[in-house]
């Protein structure tokens, strides 16, 4: 049913939900081994599903309810959040050094990874509104009037051009 050896394929699988035509034969359902007769089904792993049949193994939410993706591995099949909870890489944020979930949004600048909320100038505290620049230096993101600030009491003032 699943591939054996998962070092050497990819976790993440796309399935996809196809309607039935009503001329065909019944497929078996991968999930419950009932035949198919709904007007829709899901096609995943090179099987056929119920749309109720194919769920996370661990919070048994429907699949074809919270994307187009699975994950599967140790004869799992997961969503996304969970695959990231149990077989993700955590980290520490930069900024509060406070661990990182593996499925919570990050914000990256560099080799640094931040929590959304600690994603702010760390001499003013002003949070980033998408395509707001920012600068890192010396390890801390600021934003450009701290940067030029700081630029000109070192002796190096910005160039206006």
């Amino acid at each position: 049913m699943y591939h054996r050896d998962f070092q050497h394929c990819s976790p993440c699988h796309v399935y996809l939900m196809l309607s039935v035509q009503p001329d065909a034969k019944p497929k078996g359902c991968a999930g419950c081994s009932r035949k198919i007769k709904d007007r829709y089904l899901l096609k995943a792993l090179d099987k056929y599903w119920h749309e109720d049949c194919l769920k996370c193994a661990c919070c048994d939410c429907r699949l074809g309810e919270v994307g187009s993706t699975l994950y599967t591995k140790a004869n799992l099949i997961l969503c996304r959040r969970d695959y990231l909870r149990l077989f993700g890489v955590t980290g520490n944020c930069a900024a509060c050094s406070k661990l990182i979930p593996a499925f919570e949004m990050v914000m990256r600048a560099k080799d640094n990874v931040y929590h959304l909320d600690c994603f702010a100038c760390q001499l003013c505290n002003q949070r980033f509104c998408v395509g707001d620049k920012f600068f890192l230096k010396n390890n801390m993101i600021l934003c450009q009037t701290d940067y030029e600030e700081g630029l000109i009491k070192e002796g190096y003032a910005p160039q206006v051009r």
